[in-house]
């Protein structure tokens, strides 16, 4: 493997049309929203991909509202990368959201990043871990660092001149310290958007790789990732425990090993 990560391959961006088919299929399966564990009514933010706003996560927000969470859009507009406003603002609404559900004695909050939206959750996890519950993402570039190129590559660049040079991933998240509290990276290997390498965590007592069927622009409407979601959400606090897919579901959830983080380089 060399030193950096290449986007995806053409015809695998090209297979990112399916991503209306499974915000069809999302909707086709609403009568069997009941049959998803429910909720205890802790709060959720969810956090959109790059260049996506709260638009794009209202369907997994108002499937949470209904199994039984108090779901949080970001309301910081389109995600035009990591700008100081928007940096600034994620901070806020943990803070507010966090002080809310104290007050309501819900205590601390759960955050879903989808795509770019990941990253944002990994990094409050690390700054403030005694607000969050637990950390899921949704094809979430997390092993990404500033060599390596997505299929969105030209965008970002476009807008590289707005962002926080804070920000800058210089370190793989293989080789950087685990976070405090559980965490879920649910993908797919016909990601066009980003190689699924990169999407990948190390695994441990408190965190896992769930693998899907589906596209990257369609992982917040895929219904084995909302299964995945919901189930992972529903677990009581501090009782966290990695993913098992029913015996029902099998097929739905192929095998999520096959790549050692290790082989990762270390870009510094």
């Amino acid at each position: 493997m060399s030193n950096t990560i290449e986007a995806p391959p053409l015809w695998m961006m090209a297979m990112e049309s399916r991503a209306p088919l499974e915000r069809a299929a999302m909707a086709l399966a609403s009568p069997f929203r009941r049959l998803l564990p429910q909720g205890d009514g802790h709060h959720v933010i969810v956090l959109p991909g790059f260049t996506a706003d709260d638009r794009s996560t209202r369907p997994l927000r108002e499937l949470l509202d209904g199994i039984g969470y108090q779901s949080h859009g970001w309301s910081l507009g389109a995600n035009l990368g990591p700008t100081e406003t928007v940096l600034a603002g994620i901070v806020d609404l943990l803070e507010s959201v966090y002080a809310q559900s104290k007050q309501e004695g819900l205590g601390t909050v759960s955050i879903i990043g989808w795509s770019l939206g990941g990253l944002y959750a990994r990094e409050l996890a690390r700054a403030t871990p005694e607000q969050l519950r637990q950390v899921i993402t949704l094809g979430a570039p997390i092993q990404m660092v500033e060599e390596d190129s997505s299929s969105a590559q030209g965008l970002w660049d476009a807008l590289k001149h707005l962002h926080d040079p804070s920000f800058k991933r210089k370190t793989r998240a293989a080789h950087r310290p685990l976070l405090e509290v559980p965490a879920t990276s649910i993908y797919s290997r016909t990601d066009g958007v980003v190689h699924w390498h990169m999407s990948l965590i190390r695994e441990t007592d408190h965190s896992e790789n769930i693998r899907v069927y589906g596209s990257h622009c369609g992982l917040g409407f895929n219904n084995s990732a909302i299964f995945a979601i919901a189930d992972r959400l529903a677990q009581p606090a501090d009782q966290w425990k990695p993913f098992r897919v029913p015996l029902l579901l099998r097929g739905y959830y192929p095998r999520s090993h096959g790549f050692d983080l290790d082989r990762l380089p270390l870009i510094a």
